[in-house]
């Protein structure tokens, strides 16, 4: 009996310091996966992974206790039942986690917000899976009630950063049990926005998330019959949204009644105070008699004055703001290349469309004109492309807006109507024919491409003559790109590939019966297979013939000048002083274009038709000191005094359009003065060459 309890003790003994094996290895793999998983969310799972060692310990336990009553287990066995187990449980969990990395969330993903079921499908069936930063920053605080400015670079999603939370504050927020329901019922939100198309894009948003709630709204604008929208307003509505012009008349008719209002948004404020409607937006804002029960929302991408005075007298002293722009220096677009390009007015209608094969990438291109009259004229020049200005009826205007945003033309001609919160897809290319009047409309309109996230190219055409770019540089941040007209190499480059695949789609039933015409033509032409293919290739592309055109005005068949005289040239009259001394008086006055002086006021440059080119380099060879270069890269220029306030486009007489009639302009505002040599006292007092000679002023404004 003693050597029986004698080996039990010593199997007892055994089998418990195995068992502290155990638990000091189950200890030490937990301690290890503590330190590889180390966020909450781990760390739950670590405690789930203690409590199945602590369960096979206390089985382990039952097991030895158990042990003295029946034959003892195989430890072995038992082990590897064990280690299986234990990997299960961990390969579980690693699944899990690889799944939860994964599943990994953008920090702006919609499930994070308080957004209901229904609008969040909406959202994701159109693609929308996460918020913009400006939605994102704004929208607990329009659903907790606060009144906000929100301010962002355009393009980047204001519109359904008021939409979303109105909706949301409407239908499960503070609002829903004040908000009145049923036939005839008053709305609970006014949208305020300046121009028609805008009005009817933001109507939109709301009309196709709103009614995944079971909400109704309208869209008042002008140009369209009172009827129907005194109908609607009649059978009730919960969002109004429209232009200020249409909404007072129906406030003043009586057809809106806004004592139950619980939103009014202004989006586009600053645009308002450019198109006029400063009384109209006060007057309307100044309708709601309890303030304290409505909630105001000011959207725009630029503050000036009018917009913090709106601010400050319409929202409340507890308003927040929300500036994704502040006192950067970019104001506009960072998505967007911005690029400048020297061009006459009389060449835009040929070089548009070199500079859409360029930089379109096959996408939809929006071309800004200063007048209705350009944009009609320029619409009809290229091929496919559509006007859009305010002279156009109404209906017109929304069925060429659908069939752009359809992709039915893929070119739009537009004045400013265009350019302020359309949001189209796609739109790769802007061109703008002439700098704009100040740098919000340079601002607004580069911003209709490089939307959403997307890049793009914004293209500026200017005189050097007349613009001052560096102005706009430095008040809207941009850095632009100083590029020349497109060269015939980048033109083909750009259609050859277009045109590569056209022919490669070309049936090879084909192939037999042009094949002998193609021998002959490689036999006969004296040409290589090469060559001859690149001619088809062009032929296929639209192109007989590639011009070259100067770097200074676009003009086909014109090269560029570099005259220089050994001492600074402050004067265009003391340039052209200089140039009489070698050419005759009619060779100047009928071949020199767009003279200007460089910016280092040690030259001008000007342009001369290149079958005039060997007459200029010939006489230059027998007048001293006198060097006469021909360009292959345009040097700064000096740019035009912006006393006016204006960044371009002169004086602008006339109803716009192409032509320039004395055929491109020959220098700057005349030539002060006649065959007075070089003059230096003249040299003093002409700066900038805006003198009162005799010379045509064609500055023809588009």
């Amino acid at each position: 009996m003693p050597s029986i309890a004698l080996a039990n003790h010593s199997s007892d003994s055994k089998e418990k310091k195995e068992k502290k094996m155990r638990k000091k290895i189950a200890l030490e793999i937990s301690e290890a996966q503590d330190e590889v998983f180390y966020d909450k969310k781990q760390k739950k799972k670590d405690k789930k992974k203690r409590k199945v060692v602590d369960i096979d310990s206390e089985d382990e336990e039952r097991s030895e206790t158990s042990s003295e009553l029946v034959e003892p287990v195989n430890l072995k066995s038992e082990k590897t039942k064990k280690k299986n187990k234990k990997a299960k449980v961990a390969e579980e969990e690693d699944e899990e986690g690889e799944g939860e990395v994964a599943k990994a969330e953008h920090p702006n993903a919609i499930s994070r917000f308080r957004i209901s079921a229904p609008l969040r499908e909406k959202l994701k069936s159109k693609g929308i899976e996460s918020l913009f930063p400006i939605q994102a920053r704004t929208f607990d605080d329009i659903l907790d009630g606060s009144d906000l400015v929100g301010r962002a670079r355009t393009g980047q999603g204001k519109t359904l950063a008021f939409v979303l939370p109105i909706l949301e504050c409407l239908t499960n927020g503070p609002a829903k049990a004040s908000r009145k329901t049923g036939y005839g019922r008053p709305p609970s939100v006014l949208v305020l926005l300046p121009t028609r198309e805008l009005a009817s894009q933001v109507y939109n948003d709301f009309k196709v998330y709103g009614e995944a709630l079971g909400l109704t709204s309208c869209c008042l604008y002008g140009g369209a019959s009172y009827h129907p929208q005194e109908m609607s307003l009649k059978r009730g509505v919960d969002i109004v949204v429209g232009t200020p012009g249409r909404i007072k008349d129906h406030i003043e008719r009586g057809n809106i009644d806004l004592s139950l209002l619980k939103f009014r948004v202004l989006d586009e404020a600053d645009e308002m105070l450019r198109m006029g409607f400063v009384e109209d937006v006060e007057l309307i804002l100044g309708k709601v008699e309890d303030v304290s029960k409505v909630q105001t929302l000011l959207f725009s991408a630029t503050l000036p004055d009018w917009v913090k005075h709106i601010s400050s007298r319409f929202l409340k002293s507890t308003k927040k703001t929300i500036d994704l722009v502040g006192n950067e220096k970019m104001k506009a677009s960072t998505s967007v290349r911005h690029i400048v390009l020297p061009c006459f007015t009389s060449a835009i209608p040929q070089l548009i469309p070199d500079i859409i094969r360029c930089y379109s990438s096959g996408g939809r291109t929006i071309i800004f004109t200063e007048k209705r009259e350009s944009a009609n004229e320029l619409a009809g020049l290229l091929l496919g492309a559509r006007a859009l200005h305010g002279e156009i009826q109404q209906s017109q205007r929304e069925v060429t807006l659908s069939g752009f945003r359809s992709g039915k033309f893929m070119t739009l001609v537009a004045t400013n109507v265009a350019a302020r919160g359309l949001d189209i897809n796609d739109v790769q290319l802007i061109i703008q024919c002439e700098p704009p009047r100040d740098v919000e409309a340079y601002i607004h309109r580069s911003g209709r491409t490089g939307r959403a996230g997307n890049t793009g190219v914004a293209v500026m055409l200017y005189d050097p003559r007349r613009s001052n770019i560096s102005k706009i540089e430095r008040e809207s941040g941009v850095k632009f790109e100083h590029i020349s007209a497109p060269k015939p190499s980048d033109i083909a480059k750009a259609v050859g590939v277009e045109a590569a695949e056209q022919i490669t789609q070309v049936s090879d039933s084909v192939v037999p019966a042009f094949k002998s015409a193609a021998e002959d033509l490689l036999n006969t032409s004296g040409l290589s297979a090469v060559e001859l293919l690149a001619k088809a290739l062009a032929k296929a592309a639209g192109y007989t013939e590639i011009k070259n055109r100067s770097l200074l005005t676009s003009m086909e068949n014109h090269v560029t000048l570099l005259l220089e005289a050994g001492k600074p040239i402050y004067t265009l009259s003391f340039a052209f002083g200089i140039l009489r001394r070698f050419l005759p008086e009619d060779k100047i006055d009928l071949a020199v274009k767009g003279m200007t002086l460089t910016a280092d006021g040690n030259g001008v440059v000007f342009d001369v038709p290149a079958t005039d080119l060997d007459t200029f380099l010939v006489g230059q060879e027998n007048a001293a000191n006198v060097s006469l270069e021909v360009l292959k890269v345009l040097p700064p220029l000096q740019e035009r005094d912006q006393s006016r306030g204006r960044f371009g486009g002169g004086g602008g007489r006339g109803r716009g359009g192409f032509s320039d009639r004395s055929g491109g302009s020959r220098f700057s505002g005349g030539r002060g003065g006649r065959g007075r040599g070089f003059s230096d006292r003249r040299n003093d007092r002409f700066s900038n060459g805006f003198g009162s000679g005799k010379g045509r002023n064609n500055d023809r404004k588009w």
